[in-house]
């Protein structure tokens, strides 16, 4: 395929998942991982084979600093195996293994052909100059690999005479460089990657067009997403004249980010943990934060109080701008200027969370700033939280989030009929309108 140097240089191309190369992983992750599978839907051949797998030695990780923490540089975040924190190659893998056995389904009846997947990572984006903002992966490609460098590509490709889901993936990542690691900071490079994130192979980036030269067969299903290419650098360089070739080819690049995302409706027992210290992590800040309010403050002292509160517990970045709205402002969906004095007796409506481990939490929450509630704003409150504990109720299997939806704009409207905020005459399809108008905002 590619450049064999790359290969070489790592002692040697490995298999897919499904083929002898999973003997590589940790028995460790290997015994969680079977015991995560009992609940899960996989392929008849891997869930035969889950018991039988031999590992063997995991590769090495470099003793440097690569392009994000590793078990090497940062023991206190990760236990060896794991690629981010909580997250062990092994997921990752099963991850890439269940993205192909989606695709070996929407692939039936065509004929044989070889199928590789490519998801291209986000890109460092500039406030002025040389002035970055902060990196954030693209949450797709984060999904499949755990690689947190800007400008890399992730391949899943099938193996000739094997069918899928065997496959082998393939990170091109950028070149080790010590002038801009200067600039920049330390880069992982093919062999950091590799021993990281456990994928197959690992290149260069300048080597993937090599790569894309042997994609423009008639024999070669691409799945790719053309519509929203999250780098646009790397779309133009090899995606965009590689579609236009395809575009003229009986097997036209086919779209690739509806089935990540379904995979990722279905979070892991890993995933679910990661998500709870998220949500403990944003409960706790806003404790701080509601206790430090005081009259009159500043929206933006309880935006830095929050944040503080949130990254001294760990957090990496906050999950988005929040909203810390007083009084009135509130009523402003996305309030995110955060810049005016919270007078005595107002209310103060805090929507904010915190990403940690890749994961987020999303809470809101309202309180008077003084720590009373008037005999109204204590009225209009326990109805909120009245509703809030029905929905709560019903959110079990089987129930759609849009039934709730509906519930809940019905007890809205019964509750402000009850307070004598809206008149008794008004019927709910005044709120279904109302609400619908808001959605679709």
């Amino acid at each position: 395929m590619v450049s064999a140097r790359g290969a070489a240089a790592q002692g040697g191309p490995r298999h897919a998942l499904c083929g002898p190369a999973m003997s590589r992983l940790p028995q460790r992750g290997l015994v969680l991982a079977a015991r995560g599978w009992r609940s899960a839907a996989v392929c008849k051949s891997c869930a035969l084979r889950r018991f039988s797998i031999q590992p063997a030695q995991q590769k090495k990780i470099p003793n440097r600093y690569l392009g994000q923490p590793s078990p090497f540089t940062h023991p206190h975040l990760l236990k060896p195996g794991e690629v981010t924190p909580g997250l062990s190659q092994v997921e990752y893998a099963l991850r890439r293994h269940k993205l192909m056995v989606l695709i070996q389904k929407e692939a039936q009846g065509w004929d044989s052909l070889d199928h590789t997947v490519i998801l291209l990572s986000n890109p460092t984006y500039y406030m002025s100059n040389d002035i970055p903002y902060i990196f954030h992966q693209d949450t797709n490609f984060l999904y499949l690999c755990g690689f947190q460098e800007p400008d890399s590509i992730l391949v899943l490709q099938s193996i000739p005479g094997k069918a899928l889901p065997s496959h082998k993936s393939i990170l091109f990542v950028p070149r080790r460089d010590p002038n801009r690691e200067l600039w920049d900071g330390p880069r992982s490079g093919p062999d950091g990657a590799i021993a990281l994130t456990g994928v197959d192979e690992a290149y260069t980036i300048e080597e993937f067009r090599h790569l894309v030269a042997k994609l423009k067969g008639d024999s070669n299903v691409v799945w790719y997403d053309l519509r929203k290419p999250v780098h646009a650098e790397l779309h133009s360089d090899y995606m965009q004249p590689l579609a236009e070739v395809k575009a003229r080819s009986k097997n036209r690049i086919q779209a690739v980010r509806h089935l990540v995302q379904n995979l990722r409706l279905i979070k892991s027992p890993a995933e679910i943990e990661r998500m709870k210290i998220a949500g403990r992590v944003t409960a706790e800040a806003f404790t701080e934060t509601m206790f430090a309010s005081k009259t009159p403050v500043d929206e933006a002292f309880l935006y830095a109080k929050f944040e503080f509160e949130c990254r001294a517990r760990g957090a990496d970045i906050l999950a988005y701008p929040p909203v810390v709205a007083g009084g009135n402002r509130s009523n402003t969906l996305h309030y995110v200027k955060n810049n005016q004095l919270i007078k005595n007796g107002e209310l103060v409506l805090l929507d904010g969370g915190c990403e940690f481990s890749c994961y987020v939490s999303d809470i809101t929450r309202t309180w008077p700033v003084n720590g009373r509630f008037t005999k109204p704003q204590a009225e209009l409150y326990q109805a909120v939280l009245d509703i809030q504990k029905s929905c709560l109720s019903l959110c079990s299997p089987g129930m759609s989030l849009e039934n709730i939806y509906s519930l809940m704009l019905s007890l809205i409207g019964q509750k402000l009929k009850d307070l004598g905020v809206l008149e008794s005459s008004i019927t709910d399809s005044h709120f279904f309108k109302a609400f619908i108008s808001l959605r679709m905002m």
